[in-house]
């Protein structure tokens, strides 16, 4: 399911639908084709690009305002800029597409669905960085999307987008996809170099950056698939049009993932500042009889927010601003059936496990935050855990090689900050109060069916 809204500056609900960019054909048999990708307008901001300055180029998707999609929201046009010219060092273009951030789902449809797009964009790019080898580093569990994206890279070199000469502009590139191991660590941007070459995916220590010395300790730019992706469309229209869309300082379209207690969940692709009460009001919004108790704006990495945010701006700023992150705008819904301390701790085992062990601030303390979640959430914790989470967090937090240990910190943060009290009941009623079989917390309490989302 796709969408796209314009927004009016007073939050009140989209007056009317824009068309979708990049999943405007997503629904069209074998959308995933040369021919189809053709037919709309496919490879002409290619032809566009290779008309103008290498630097110009460059400029031009800097102006545009793009920022990348792939979580920190850093301006694609300026990561462009940083590779230095005139060295003489190869320069390669890597897309990261090992997309595993819990609850994050647009990379691998959007390259399912319309994988041209990407391979589009990779050959702009790497014609503005003059590279001459560009990678896709995909997750490798999503065999159907591997064989599909091998697919559209033979279509490619068969019809000269690929290989030597490209359009007769005298631009030769090579394209490889490479199939990762389905490690998390490896979305982390130098961890991903080090498996590309062969090594355990670990973060490298910084500097050097990636942008001096990357892939094989060449200049490299690191790029999200649907940061790439979206360049063809901003080349194709202009960055006017690209930039009508969106907020001043976040413009654009982009894809947000709505996964959970929703009643439609799904890829919607609006602009950025668009709130997550428009996106429910337009998708059916939670499931019927329920209420929305907490949610991700960006995965399960970001700090969670309340039912109190419902009309923050999913633009950097305005999720910054609530104390959260856009992230890779992954809307996990939760309704008032669900135990905060259980998510949390679900999620916080997914980051003991993923660790790659390199730190000990995120190697340790992920281990330690698992111990005390998994006794909050079965009734065995005591009140001065909650101290303790929060102190272990604040050893994580900021201290460890890469944003693993940043992400599990959060969420233990935001919910300590706003669901507090739930941990307490865990602690005084012996067990879950979501759940009958372990807790004595709400025996006699009226609000009982409330609480476990039954309706009146």
């Amino acid at each position: 399911m796709t969408l796209a809204a314009e927004i009016d500056h007073n939050g009140t609900s989209p007056e009317k639908l824009l068309a979708p960019v990049l999943s405007t054909f997503w629904d069209q048999p074998e959308s995933w084709t040369l021919e189809t990708y053709r037919r709309h307008e496919g490879y002409e901001g290619l032809r566009k690009a290779l008309a103008m300055d290498p630097d110009d180029l460059i400029a031009y998707v800097k102006e545009s305002g793009l920022r990348g999609r792939g979580g920190a929201g850093f301006p694609t046009g300026m990561k462009w800029q940083f590779i230095p010219q005139g060295d003489g060092k190869p320069h390669y273009l890597v897309v990261n597409a090992d997309e595993s951030e819990p609850g994050t789902c647009k990379d691998i449809p959007l390259l399912f669905a319309n994988p041209h797009s990407l391979i589009e964009g990779i050959v702009i790019a790497c014609y503005a960085i003059r590279s001459s080898h560009a990678f896709i580093y995909l997750r490798g569990e999503v065999v159907p999307v591997l064989r599909r994206l091998h697919e559209a890279v033979r279509e490619a070199y068969e019809a000269g987008y690929l290989g030597t000469n490209i359009l007769g502009s005298g631009l030769d590139l090579e394209l490889t996809v490479h199939a990762g191991a389905g490690a998390y660590i490896c979305g982390e941007e130098t961890a991903l170099l080090d498996s590309l070459e062969g090594r355990r995916g670990q973060p490298r220590l910084r500097p050097p950056f990636p942008a001096v010395a990357g892939l094989y300790a060449c200049p490299t730019v690191v790029n999200n698939v649907e940061s790439i992706a979206s360049v063809p469309a901003i080349l194709n229209k202009g960055k006017d049009w690209f930039t009508s869309m969106g907020s001043e300082k976040s413009p654009g379209f982009t894809l947000y993932s709505l996964s959970g207690h929703v009643a439609s969940p799904g890829q919607y692709e609006g602009p950025l500042g668009i709130t997550l009460r428009q996106l429910l009001d337009m998708s059916g919004g939670m499931r019927p009889g329920h209420r929305l108790k907490f949610w991700t704006p960006g995965g399960s990495s970001t700090p969670l927010l309340t039912d109190e945010h419902l009309d923050v701006p999913l633009d950097y700023e305005g999720v910054g601003a609530a104390g959260s992150m856009l992230g890779t705008k992954a809307l996990q819904c939760f309704d008032e059936t669900t135990c905060v301390v259980r998510a949390v701790t679900r999620w916080t085992e997914f980051y003991a496990h993923e660790s790659c062990g390199k730190c000990t601030p995120c190697r340790e303390g992920t281990y330690w935050l698992v111990q005390l979640m998994r006794d909050l959430e079965a009734g065995r914790g005591e009140m001065s855990d909650l101290d303790k989470l929060n102190d272990i967090a604040d050893n994580i937090n900021g201290k460890s090689f890469c944003a693993l240990g940043d992400g599990a910190a959060a969420p233990i943060f935001s919910s300590l900050k706003y669901f507090r009290e739930e941990y307490e009941q865990h602690i005084t009623g012996k067990g879950c109060p979501f759940d009958p079989a372990k807790s004595t917390a709400w025996a006699d309490d009226k609000t009982a069916h409330a609480h476990r989302g039954v309706n009146a």
